[in-house]
């Protein structure tokens, strides 16, 4: 099967990591992933902030209820985008570009909400981002815990999914 397509299916959240960090070159790479995300007209308006201070880590998983396991990642990525029109289309881009180079690399990832949430100006503030910039997404990043992590999630079957010429 086309690796792609492998990599595609097998890629799921993880929200339990080991003790171990990240190298600064895969963190690099993942972030240049995500700079290649398709944008609207091209503009780019994506710019990424790595964390892998500790502390740091700990002060943004106590800001959502749902990120709480940040704390324990070895890194998060946070995808702040310049206010545009399609400003969210092209910062989720570049964070599915990101879940997937992670699980390429080995790592486990984890999409935690951001722009809709009421802590997204905190994790602006805490990140020092312009107040030009709308926060995307925060991903946490990490070895899995679990060795058969990278398994088929369970997903919907393709047959109740898709749909010919019209719904």
């Amino acid at each position: 099967m086309n690796q792609l397509l492998q990599l595609l299916k097998i890629r799921r959240s993880v929200r339990v990591f080991k003790n171990k960090g990240i190298p600064k070159n895969k963190l690099e790479e993942i972030a240049d992933a995500a700079r290649f995300a398709p944008s609207a007209r091209n503009l780019q308006p994506c710019e990424f902030v790595v964390v892998t201070d500790k502390a740091k880590l700990s002060q943004l998983a106590e800001l959502g209820e749902n990120g709480r396991f940040m704390a324990q990642a070895a890194a998060c990525i946070a995808v702040f985008s310049i206010d545009t029109k399609y400003f969210l289309e092209d910062g989720s881009a570049a964070t599915c570009n990101i879940l997937l180079a992670a699980t390429a690399l080995g790592l486990g990832s984890c999409w935690i909400a951001g722009d809709k949430k009421p802590y997204s100006l905190q994790v602006n503030a805490l990140l020092k981002a312009p107040a030009s910039m709308k926060l995307i997404s925060l991903i946490a990043l990490g070895y899995p815990q679990e060795k058969s992590v990278f398994m088929m999630a369970e997903k919907k079957e393709l047959k109740t999914v898709l749909h010919w010429e019209s719904f």
